[in-house]
């Protein structure tokens, strides 16, 4: 006969048997809660283009766009051609005001500010004033870059100021003849905007005295080198790890120019010339690959690699170039193997990327559209102000709803926790999607 076992003991027993289940049930909710951090934190739009710069936001896109979605708020704002940046609980934007180009925060959930800072003064030409730099967040800092190249850094949680300088300190000479001539960025406003990787801050200076770019350190603002004598367009910068090496890209006056970003050093060129020395794209990092285009050379793929076998020295070769294909005002995005956008006369496009074959061509859209991504979906943001879900489908154009979202502009959408971000000349609106 079997004796039954003294209650501690049978309490003893089950404990030993539940441990090693409370064990992972503790480790699966540790990686819930990392899981739920890390989408939260990629959920964000922090920068030019988003996530990592590259059009691709991190909050999935709907099936459908309704025919009227609803307005969460909207806010009147100063006018300028920065797009909007989010991170958690803050949201920046950067605009005219007062005569000054002016940084201000507020509160994504209402549109509340709060705070506001000027910056320096506003510039302004025949496209109207304001600012045409997108923010950079990055922890709790907070970057800002005028048209006349005055470079802030400012506390997130509150505006104050942690650094300052400006572009004339290294040389950078502002032009008033806006007709032509040298750099678009010296006699049109900087536009381009910086980028951070790890506790630097990398920033397109434009000085023909060794300082187009310039690496600082991103707390202090502590020159950490300055390189190259070219002058600067409206593209931003990027950085990615190609051929097995960190670069920092840029396209300037010159063409496309990339250097270490330890040192400056050059690690390659691609030379060419644009009319008005005017680029605007963001050089798109693919695999060992750069693409880029221009109005006046049109859309080029240059390949990475070793310039030899024992030799530590890189090389770029063009890989593919179509010529006929002269994208000019708004960067495409790339979505598995397919870059899709803006074309070069009020269309759409969809190109190979692998190839640098146009896949299909849809007309009707306006001067200017912007394109963020989200797995197997697009939304084009029209000058018109109009929005636009597409599939991104290599094999033909294919359009899931339009909606009115706000009036003219040129300045790129933000997309973060299903709440798109449009800003035109009069006030910023967030439109929830999802």
């Amino acid at each position: 006969m079997t004796s039954i076992p003294p209650l501690a003991h049978l309490r003893r027993r089950i404990e030993q048997i539940l441990q090693p289940i409370s064990r992972a049930v503790a480790a699966l909710a540790l990686v819930a809660s990392c899981v739920t951090e890390f989408s939260l934190a990629a959920a964000d739009w922090p920068q030019w283009r988003g996530p990592a710069r590259d059009g691709i936001a991190g909050d999935p896109l709907p099936d459908r766009l309704p025919a009227q979605p609803a307005a969460l708020w909207h806010q009147a704002l100063g006018h300028g051609y920065a797009a909007p940046v989010i991170a958690g609980d803050r949201l920046l934007v950067f605009e005219d005001a007062n005569g000054q180009e002016t940084a201000r925060c507020l509160n994504p959930a209402d549109g509340t500010t709060r705070w506001s800072v000027a910056v320096g003064e506003n510039y302004t030409d025949e496209f109207e004033p304001g600012p045409r730099c997108t923010p950079l967040i990055d922890g709790d800092l907070v970057f800002f870059q005028t048209c006349r190249g005055e470079f802030r850094c400012l506390s997130l949680a509150d505006g104050s100021l942690k650094w300052r300088f400006n572009f004339k300190d290294y040389g950078m000479v502002w032009i008033d003849d806006k007709s032509g001539g040298p750099g678009a960025a010296s006699r049109r406003g900087n536009s381009g905007s910086a980028v951070v990787d790890g506790d630097r801050i990398f920033i397109q200076i434009g000085s023909a005295d060794g300082a187009c770019l310039g690496a600082f350190d991103k707390r202090t603002g502590r020159l950490l080198w300055k390189s190259q004598n070219d002058l600067t367009t409206y593209s931003s910068l990027m950085i990615g790890t190609l051929a097995g090496r960190r670069h920092l890209v840029s396209a300037t006056c010159d063409g496309l120019l990339a250097v270490s970003p330890g040192d400056g050093a050059v690690l390659w060129r691609v030379p060419f010339k644009t009319g008005a020395n005017r680029n605007v794209l963001t050089p798109i990092l693919g695999a060992d690959t750069v693409i880029f285009a221009s109005h006046t050379t049109g859309l080029q793929c240059q390949r990475i690699s070793a310039a030899g076998v024992d030799s530590p020295a890189l090389k770029a070769e063009t890989a593919w170039f179509n010529r006929q294909i002269k994208i000019n005002l708004a960067t495409p995005v790339a979505v598995k193997g397919f870059l899709y956008g803006h074309g070069e006369n009020r269309n759409f496009v969809c190109v190979d990327a692998a190839t640098g074959q146009l896949k299909w061509n849809q007309p009707g859209f306006g001067a200017v559209t912007s394109t963020l991504a989200a797995g197997d979906r697009l939304l084009a943001l029209t000058d018109g102000g109009e929005a636009l879900l597409l599939a991104a489908n290599p094999e033909r154009y294919e359009e899931l709803g339009r909606t009115q979202v706000c009036g003219k502009t040129f300045s790129h959408p933000a997309y973060a926790n299903g709440i798109l971000y449009v800003r035109d000349s009069r006030e910023l609106t967030a439109w929830k999607l999802r």
